[in-house]
């Protein structure tokens, strides 16, 4: 997620500089065939590239609107999962107790107990951020090249490190075997955290009805989790995302072939009215403004459809995803506090790299 007002225009213009330079070679062709080679048949009239053009935005619009009520509900998704962390957590503080047990353990014990159950909330958190990352063939990041060198020196921890190095230190070793040996990796830590409960139940550290509300917590982290594995897994339907990309590029090899005759006639015009001055000897060359023009007009219409492609995938890891691995670390440290651990083992906040949250 990107962290500051604007980007910048410089930024914009790395980001899409390969795409002018193949707007100036489209519009620059046609134009100097037109113009030094005086192929004067070389020109389309422009009201029915005007009507494509018109159709085209339509149809961007329609899909980078859909593209941000994807990337909207999986933001949603995960203030979910802050909130019911935080929920899950409250439960763990006041329900393990001795209150109802036949034997009193000690303070220490009981914390034991509470933070091993964060600590596999963290990991199931940490399955489910590897999983979101993992590359799918409809992405672009790890394909585009524009994507691939803006995000070349951000580091995604996910990229970085192996899950079972990640998973190292907040489960157990028997744990990690079994969740890494699972084909749904945070399934399996949620089901490992509904037998620990049980288990906490029948020896009556849970209050029955406790255990319930605990448990109801568990099924809503499986419907929050669902609910990602589903954006994450069904994309944007190809065939829209296909039939929008050939719409623009057919937009832009026709842009400048519409626009030549319609500067060559305003610079004929201005040639004829002013013919004895130096701004009439300037009619001779308004053809050429076909380039400067088709390239800011293919880069809006393009650009546009750029935005919608990289936010329709928002887990995929590009600098205006949602930024789970941050926000999972931020739960970290909010829910390791509410227990009381101490305060040297539980981690910083992941700092900002370039102005971008992953």
């Amino acid at each position: 997620m990107y962290t500051q007002r604007n980007y910048s225009i410089g930024t914009m213009a790395l980001w899409t500089r390969r795409y002018i330079y193949m707007f100036l070679f489209i519009s620059a062709i046609p134009t100097a065939l037109y113009v030094l080679l005086d192929w004067k048949f070389i020109h389309l009239p422009w009201l029915p590239i005007a009507l494509i053009g018109s159709a085209l935005a339509f149809i961007i619009g329609f899909k980078n609107n859909a593209s941000y009520g994807r990337l909207w509900e999986a933001r949603k998704i995960w203030g979910g999962i802050v909130n019911t962390s935080r929920s899950f957590t409250i439960m763990v503080n006041d329900f393990i107790s001795n209150q109802y047990a036949d034997n009193d353990l000690s303070q220490e014990e009981l914390f034991a107990i509470r933070k091993t159950i964060i600590l596999r909330h963290i990991a199931w958190m940490t399955c489910l951020r590897h999983a979101l990352r993992t590359p799918k063939p409809w992405e672009m990041s790890h394909i585009n090249a524009s994507d691939k060198e803006y995000m070349d020196d951000i580091v995604i921890n996910e990229r970085k490190y192996t899950l079972k190095e990640e998973l190292t230190g907040y489960l157990s070793e028997e744990e990690i075997d079994h969740v890494l040996s699972q084909g749904n990796k945070q399934s399996a830590c949620l089901n490992l955290q509904s037998k620990h409960l049980r288990a906490l139940q029948e020896d009556k550290r849970i209050w029955e009805f406790s255990f319930l509300e605990m448990e109801k917590q568990i099924i809503e982290m499986f419907a929050l989790q669902g609910k990602s594995e589903r954006i994450k897994n069904f994309p944007y339907p190809r065939q829209f995302a296909t039939l929008n990309r050939f719409f623009v590029w057919i937009f832009v090899l026709l842009l400048p072939i519409g626009l030549i005759n319609v500067f060559d006639e305003i610079g004929l015009t201005i040639l004829k009215e002013n013919s004895t001055n130096w701004y009439g000897y300037l009619g001779n060359y308004f053809a050429w403004l076909t380039i400067p023009f088709s390239i800011v007009i293919s880069w809006i219409f393009f650009t546009m459809e750029r935005i919608g492609e990289v936010s329709e995938n928002p887990f995929e890891g590009v600098a205006n995803d949602v930024p789970i691995t941050t926000m999972a670390r931020g739960i970290e440290i909010d829910i390791r506090q509410m227990i009381g651990d101490n305060k040297e083992e539980i981690p910083s906040p992941i700092e900002h790299q370039r102005d971008i949250q992953m």
